[in-house]
């Protein structure tokens, strides 16, 4: 039977601690299969995305994602997680996009950000939901006593300071966020760059999250070039994300992420030194989140759905 699991299904079975050890297992593991990421425009605002496969070495199951992304809808991202067999194909479960993307992509963020960032104050820019799940996978991993804060919304901003329990305080502007936090996560809907290099202070972290397909831009180009730049994949950073929206190559990315967790290479060199994590998104950290979620959701069928 296929399991169908909704938003609340997922919510329900999520371990984050579950999470981070796959999405740690795959990163320091890569597939021979070459993952695909592809994107189209629609009529109007919409844009529609397919990611497959999905594959951790040691899992026996593998994802296609299809999505559809309206930025003025709420959630603006919607789809289909179809989680298969490995061996056979057959299919699993579906699961609720949005909330798979989401979390997989903040806990995936939190992870690498806690292996480039250093000690300090964490600054937060977009305070939508995305940012929040990062926060949560950031606080399972290290210490978090301040926050700083900015949002477009500046009510937004109070309520996301007010729900997190972490002492802080909200500023008016990006520029703001940088001079008082020593990491600082961005997760907006920016097509302009909200940091270049005289904003941020040396020593810091920075881990963009908004610019995960083409025209979307947080930080600029010369912040970029001043920084060492970390990806998860180099062709999709110069394709469609933070590097290629500013004009620059893939060369500009000095290491992935897996090179460094694999001891590769190194991540952070010098306490001086800027560091930037930009990441588009892997088809393998879909099935890093379905698959724990899925194995839970089998030992609480209360209100699991099934498809015969």
């Amino acid at each position: 039977m296929t399991a169908l699991l909704t938003r609340s299904d997922v919510l329900r079975a999520l371990d984050v601690p579950a999470v981070l050890e796959a999405l740690r297992a795959g990163f320091l593991q890569s597939s021979e299969i070459e993952p695909l990421r592809i994107r189209t425009d629609l009529p109007g605002p919409g844009t529609a995305t397919a990611l497959l496969p999905g594959l951790i070495p040691g899992i026996p199951a593998y994802t296609v994602k299809v999505n559809a992304k309206f930025p003025g809808a709420t959630p603006a991202l919607r789809g289909v997680v179809c989680l298969h067999d490995l061996a056979d194909g057959a299919l699993l479960a579906l699961l609720d996009s949005s909330t798979i993307t989401a979390w997989r992509t903040g806990l995936a963020a939190a992870l690498v950000t806690d292996a480039l960032a250093p000690a300090g104050p964490v600054g937060v820019i977009g305070t939508g939901a995305q940012a929040a799940m990062t926060l949560a996978g950031l606080v399972a991993l290290r210490q978090v006593d301040r926050l700083v804060v900015h949002d477009v919304v500046p009510e937004r901003a109070s309520d996301f300071l007010a729900q997190q329990g972490i002492p802080g305080v909200v500023v008016s502007s990006p520029q703001e966020v940088a001079a008082e936090a020593e990491v600082v996560v961005l997760a907006t809907w920016s097509r302009e760059p909200l940091l270049t290099a005289a904003d941020v202070r040396p020593g810091s972290h920075l881990t963009t999250l908004g610019a995960d397909e083409p025209g979307k831009v947080e930080l600029s180009a010369d912040l970029l070039t001043a920084a060492r730049v970390i990806v998860d994949d180099r062709a999709l950073a110069a394709q469609m994300g933070a590097l290629g929206n500013v004009g620059l190559s893939a060369d500009a990315a000095h290491a992935t992420i897996t090179e460094v967790l694999t001891g590769a290479t190194a991540g952070r060199r010098s306490a001086d030194e800027i560091t930037v994590y930009a990441p588009v998104g892997l088809p393998w950290q879909d099935l890093a989140m379905a698959w724990p979620v899925y194995q839970a959701s089998k030992c609480d069928s209360r209100t699991v759905d099934f498809l015969s």
